[in-house]
């Protein structure tokens, strides 16, 4: 597997903002996003524009972070993650006509420095994950997560605190 390695000076590639030592696999759609120092991201991962990914994160293959989704340091995002910005999600508008970037309304998602995210989770947009939370796999995430918590299930809940 080819792996891009950008170690020597913070570049943009694609429209992206890539800091030092960022590693992105193969089959990486990036565009109009930022990854930031000694990240990496996993294959068959989409990072939409406006998107932003703090410093030494590890975002596994076959994750979708879309627009208005913003990861901050230390963030660990396991395999399969789905990240949601649009709330009430329409191809078409009343009268029939295709949905522009006019009819709808983003919604940001941040998830706070050193929380870990589980393998095939679905976080809906609007959301917050606090810092060092963790959501456990294959969670649904229907609302804020506190700092220092484990949250699991569908919808997720709250399963324990955690000490930092």
């Amino acid at each position: 597997m080819e792996v891009l390695t950008l170690n020597t000076e913070k570049k943009s590639l694609n429209n992206v903002k890539v800091g030092e030592n960022v590693r992105i696999f193969d089959f990486v759609n990036a565009y109009h996003c930022s990854i930031d120092d000694n990240s990496k991201v996993g294959a068959f991962v989409e990072i939409q524009k406006g998107a932003t990914i703090g410093k030494n994160c590890k975002i596994s293959s076959h994750t979708f972070i879309c627009e208005g989704v913003h990861i901050e340091d230390n963030v660990f995002i396991g395999h399969n993650v789905t990240f949601i910005n649009d709330r009430f999600p329409r191809a078409t508008n009343p009268d029939g006509s295709v949905q522009t970037d006019a009819d709808w309304k983003l919604e940001e998602t941040f998830i706070k420095k050193n929380a870990s995210i589980g393998s095939s989770v679905t976080i809906l947009c609007g959301i917050i994950v606090g810092e060092g939370a963790i959501v456990g796999a294959g969670s649904v995430v229907t609302k804020n997560v506190a700092p220092n918590t484990i949250v699991a299930g569908n919808p997720a809940k709250l399963i324990k605190k955690i000490q930092p």
